[in-house]
C-alpha cells in the first residue's frame, strides 16, 4: 500500500510543478513586477518537474525509449524555432530596416530631410493638435524620428489638454507646430483632405534650427529677370529662398559704389545689357574679400565681365547649345541634362532631368589657385552640339564652325583667399620739398596715396668719402598733411638742416629747410606723398587696398556660372530638377556648410491612364469576348489533338 501511495505522489508532482510555474508567471504579469515571489514560484515549479522526470526515468527507463527521444527532439526543435522567431522580432524592433519599392520613393525621406534631422544639435518636437491620428502622417513623423533621437513628436487632443492648446495659440483642429527651445512655428493645418507634407516639415525645421539668415542680393539695372510675379520673372525662386530662411534683396551697383558688407551671395540672373566698369570692379572686390557670385548668362549677351572671368578661368561661348534627341518634346533649343559632375550641388541628382532653354556652353581655362568643377553636361554628339548659325532654322552640324558635344552648361569654381599685406622695401628714398606749395588731402579725397613731389636722389653718407651737406631751401611755405584714415601724412620741412644716413654708397645728404613756419593745408584736395617716397626718418604704416580685405569668417570665394537663366523663371522653376539646381547653387555659394544639399522632397506622381471612349469600348469587348474566346479555342484545339 505504501508503495502504491508513493507512486501516486510522484505521479502528481508534474501537476504541482505546472501549477507553481503558472502561479509565478501570473503573479509577474498581474503585478508587472518580476520580483522575488514570481521567480521563486517559477524556479520551484521547474525543480519539481525536473524531479518528476528523474523518477519517471528510474521507474520504466522512460528516457531510453525511442518515443521519448523523438518527442524530446520535437520539443527542442519547436523551442528553437520559437527562440529564433523571437530573436528575429527583437532585432526587427531594435534595428528597423525598410525598403521603398515606389518609383519616386514616396514613403522614404529625401536626402535633404535625412541630412537635416541627423545634423540636429538641439532637441526638436512636433506637436499635432488633432484627436484623430492619420496613419500616413504618423508614418512620416516616425521616419523623421528614426533619423535622430533629438526629433520627437506627440499627438494632442485639443479638448483634452486646454492649457497646452492655449500655450500654442491653436485656433482649429489639425494645426501642426514645431518647437525647438523657445521657438515655435506653425507648420501647416492637416485634415482628411490634406495630409502632412514633408516639404513643409523640412522647411519649418530648417527655419527653426537656423540661428542666422543669409542675405542674397539680386543685381538689377541691366535687364535682369524681375523679382516680381511676372511669367518671365523669378518670384518663385525668391519664395523658395525665403522658405529656406534666406533674405533676398535687390542690388543696384550703379547707385552703390560697392556690394554691402552683409552680403553672402550676389545673383546676376539673365542680364540683357553690359555692366559698367565700376560695377565689375565692385564685384571683383566683393569676390576678393570672400564673396560669392551666381551668374546666369544667356546666349548672344555680352555682360562685359571678361576681365573678371579671365581671373577665374571662365570663357563664354557665343554659340547655342542644340539637343536633337527630342526625348521629351522640349525642342532642339532646350538641351536636356542627365549627366552631372561630382559636386555637392549635384551629388544626389542621379540620372534626374533638368533642362535649359536657349543655353550657351561654358569653357574653363586652368588658373593657378582656382578649382573648377563641371556641373551640367549635355549628351554627346550627335545628340547635342554648339550651333554657330543662330539665324538658320535648319539645324545641321557644321564641322568648321560648330562644336561637338558633350558640352558644359554650368561650372562651379572656388578660390582660396590670400592675405598678402604690402611690404615696404629695405631702402626708401627721401622726398624733397616741391617748389610749389602742397596742400592737405580733404576727407573726401581718394584713399590711395600718390606722390606729389619730384624725385630727387636720397641723402646718404658714404663711408669711403666725405660729403658736404647741401641745403635745399623751400621758397614757399610747405603744408602738413592732415591725418586721415586712408591718406599718409606728408613730411614737413624742419627749420634746421637734418641729414639721413643710408647704406647706399656715393650719395650726398640733402637737408631741407624752411624759412617760414609750416602752415595747415587748404581744403582743396591734393594727393599726398606715396609710401614709396616717404622719408626713412618717419616710417609710415602702409594702408592695404580694399580689394584684399576679406570677410573674417570666409576662407575662400566661390562662383557658379550657368549659360542659361530661363531654367529659373516662374513657368519652368518647378519643373524636374531646375529648382534644385538653383537652390543648391545658392546654398553652396552661401558657404553655410550646415545646410543640407540634395534634391527636394518627392511628391506623388500622377499615374492615371486617360482612355478615350473607343479605347474603353475596345478594352471591354476584349475582356468580355475576345480573351474568353481565345481560351475556348485553345482548349478545343488541345482536345482535338489528344483525341
Amino acid at each position: 500500500m505504501k508503495t502504491i501511495a508513493k507512486k501516486k505522489i510522484w505521479k502528481s508532482l508534474i501537476w504541482l510543478g505546472l501549477f507553481l510555474i503558472t502561479a509565478g508567471v501570473t503573479a509577474g504579469l498581474v503585478s508587472e513586477n518580476w520580483g522575488l515571489l514570481p521567480l521563486v514560484l517559477i524556479i520551484a515549479g521547474a525543480v519539481v518537474i525536473g524531479l518528476w522526470l528523474l523518477w519517471q526515468n528510474q521507474q520504466n527507463n522512460w528516457w531510453g525509449r525511442r518515443s521519448t527521444q523523438a518527442s524530446t527532439n520535437a520539443l527542442f526543435a519547436t523551442l528553437a524555432v520559437l527562440a529564433i522567431l523571437g530573436l528575429i522580432n527583437f532585432l526587427g524592433t531594435r534595428y528597423n530596416w525598410r525598403t521603398d519599392l515606389t518609383e519616386t520613393k514616396l514613403f522614404t525621406l529625401s536626402p535633404q530631410s535625412r541630412e537635416l534631422v541627423r545634423s540636429l544639435e538641439t532637441p526638436v518636437k512636433v506637436w499635432v493638435f488633432d484627436a484623430n491620428q492619420n496613419p500616413l502622417d504618423r508614418d512620416l513623423l516616425e521616419d523623421y524620428r528614426r533619423q535622430s533621437p533629438k526629433f520627437k513628436f506627440e499627438y494632442v487632443d485639443p479638448r483634452g489638454r486646454p492649457g497646452l492648446t492655449r500655450k500654442f495659440g491653436v485656433k482649429e483642429d489639425g494645426e501642426v507646430y514645431l518647437e525647438s527651445g523657445d521657438k515655435r512655428q506653425l507648420v501647416q493645418v492637416v485634415s482628411q483632405q490634406e495630409s502632412l507634407s514633408e516639404i513643409k516639415v523640412t522647411n519649418s525645421l530648417q527655419q527653426v534650427t537656423n540661428s542666422g539668415s543669409a542675405k542674397v542680393y539680386f543685381l538689377q539695372g541691366h535687364g535682369e529677370h524681375q523679382i516680381s510675379g511676372s511669367e518671365e520673372g523669378i518670384s518663385q525662386a525668391i519664395k523658395a529662398l525665403s522658405d529656406k530662411t534666406y533674405t533676398t534683396l535687390p542690388l543696384n551697383l550703379a547707385e552703390k559704389s560697392s556690394v554691402p558688407q552683409d552680403t553672402n551671395v550676389v545673383v546676376i540672373a539673365g542680364p540683357k545689357r553690359a555692366l559698367f566698369e565700376s560695377e565689375v570692379n565692385a564685384l571683383r572686390q566683393f569676390l576678393n574679400r570672400g564673396g560669392n557670385l551666381l551668374l546666369m548668362i544667356d546666349p548672344s549677351i555680352d555682360p562685359k565681365l571678361n576681365s573678371l572671368f579671365a581671373e577665374w578661368g571662365i570663357r563664354l561661348d557665343n554659340r547655342l547649345v542644340v539637343d536633337v534627341s527630342g526625348s521629351v518634346g522640349l525642342g532642339p533649343a532646350a538641351p536636356l541634362v542627365r549627366e552631372y559632375g561630382k559636386h555637392p550641388i549635384t551629388k544626389d541628382f542621379g540620372n534626374g532631368i533638368s533642362f535649359y532653354p536657349l543655353a550657351r556652353p561654358i569653357d574653363t581655362i586652368p588658373v593657378a589657385g582656382v578649382e573648377a568643377t563641371p556641373l551640367l553636361l549635355t549628351k554627346p554628339y550627335p545628340d547635342s552640339w554648339a550651333e554657330s548659325d543662330l539665324e538658320s532654322e535648319n539645324l545641321k552640324f557644321n564641322p568648321e564652325s560648330d562644336r561637338k558635344g558633350p558640352l558644359t552648361l554650368g561650372v562651379a569654381l572656388r578660390r582660396k583667399l590670400t592675405a598678402t599685406p604690402p611690404t615696404l622695401p629695405n631702402s626708401i628714398p627721401a622726398p624733397t620739398a616741391s617748389p610749389t606749395p602742397t596742400t592737405q588731402a580733404s576727407p573726401s579725397s581718394s584713399a590711395k596715396p600718390t606722390p606729389t613731389v619730384s624725385p630727387t636722389p636720397t641723402t646718404q653718407a658714404s663711408p669711403s668719402s666725405s660729403a658736404k651737406p647741401t641745403p635745399t631751401a623751400s621758397p614757399t611755405p610747405t603744408t602738413q598733411a592732415s591725418s586721415t584714415p586712408s591718406a599718409n601724412p606728408t613730411p614737413t620741412a624742419s627749420p634746421t638742416p637734418t641729414t639721413q644716413a643710408s647704406s647706399t654708397p656715393s650719395a650726398k645728404p640733402t637737408p631741407t629747410a624752411s624759412p617760414t613756419p609750416t602752415t595747415q593745408a587748404s581744403p582743396t584736395p591734393t594727393p599726398t606723398v606715396s609710401p614709396t617716397t616717404q622719408a626713412q626718418s618717419s616710417p609710415l604704416t602702409p594702408v592695404p587696398s580694399s580689394t584684399s580685405t576679406a570677410t573674417p569668417s570666409a576662407t575662400e570665394s566661390r562662383m557658379v556660372v550657368i549659360g542659361n537663366s530661363g531654367f529659373a523663371v516662374n513657368n519652368l522653376f518647378e519643373q524636374q530638377l531646375n529648382k534644385d539646381v538653383f537652390l543648391n547653387s545658392v546654398t553652396w555659394l552661401s558657404q553655410q556648410d550646415r545646410q543640407p544639399l540634395s534634391i527636394s522632397p518627392k511628391e506623388v506622381k500622377n499615374r492615371r491612364i486617360n482612355l478615350t471612349t473607343a479605347q474603353a469600348n475596345l478594352l471591354e469587348i476584349s475582356s468580355l469576348f475576345v480573351l474568353p474566346l481565345i481560351g475556348l479555342l485553345a482548349a478545343g484545339l488541345l482536345w482535338w489533338v489528344r483525341r
